[in-house]
């Protein structure tokens, strides 16, 4: 990265970093644009360079969210199940108390932030409906073995869809039970449990599955 692109990016966190302690203090809907370019000591325009919009001040990691579980997905090691492939990597964040799932103490005031938006809502849904559009074509890809020779089913993108969803579903838990006052090492072991459980389930499904349809290919299900 040259000398340019490395100021850019420092000169983009300053703004990010500028913008969240005023949203955790008096909200989303309640700070402009004007107050965040005024915090980090630029122009309302200059902010908008690098955000084009309000949203995108706050979770401005998204394309690194929406793009991870296909990330998983296409570097897995050869003839690895993608399933197995998720459930571990969100065992060992929850494990390592990894910071981007909220097992810190700023973390409850940010999801209130969050949940007290429709705009940040609406973002939040649209960054889902991504990950899992980019997980489907990541599967797509680079299918499980046993489904590498199976035409242009739409399992794979049902199959992205559980995954996703249930990835979704175990953060989402993990935010319900620390917003509600479960110390965060307990809701973290609780929700790890839970989610090797379900995840478990769908990798036992999808092999089944698979195994079903080489079998009996043109019987429906």
């Amino acid at each position: 990265m040259g000398l340019r692109e490395i100021k850019k990016q420092q000169t983009r966190t300053a703004i990010a970093d500028a913008a969240l302690p005023l949203f955790l203090e008096h909200g989303f809907d309640q700070v402009t644009v004007a107050a965040v370019a005024q915090r980090a000591g630029v122009s309302t325009n200059t902010v908008f360079n690098y955000f084009v919009t309000k949203e995108d001040l706050l979770f401005d990691r998204q394309a690194e969210v929406e793009g991870h579980l296909a990330t998983l997905v296409r570097n897995r090691a050869p003839g690895a199940c993608p399933v197995e492939t998720i459930r571990d990597d969100l065992l060992t964040a929850l494990r390592h108390e990894d910071p981007a799932l909220g097992l810190h103490s700023d973390a409850p005031r940010f999801w209130q932030v969050i949940h007290d938006s429709a705009a940040l809502r609406a973002r939040e849904r649209e960054i889902s409906e991504r990950a899992e559009a980019m997980l489907a074509t990541a599967l797509a890809e680079h299918p499980p073995t046993a489904w590498q020779n199976q035409g242009d089913s739409p399992m794979l993108t049902l199959l992205a869809g559980a995954v996703a969803g249930t990835h979704r579903a175990a953060l989402r838990e993990l935010q319900r039970r620390i917003l509600s006052g479960e110390p965060p090492a307990d809701a973290r072991d609780t929700v790890a449990t839970a989610a090797g459980q379900a995840f478990n389930v769908l990798c036992s499904g999808l092999h089944t599955a698979a195994g079903q349809a080489s079998q009996e290919p043109g019987r429906p299900r």
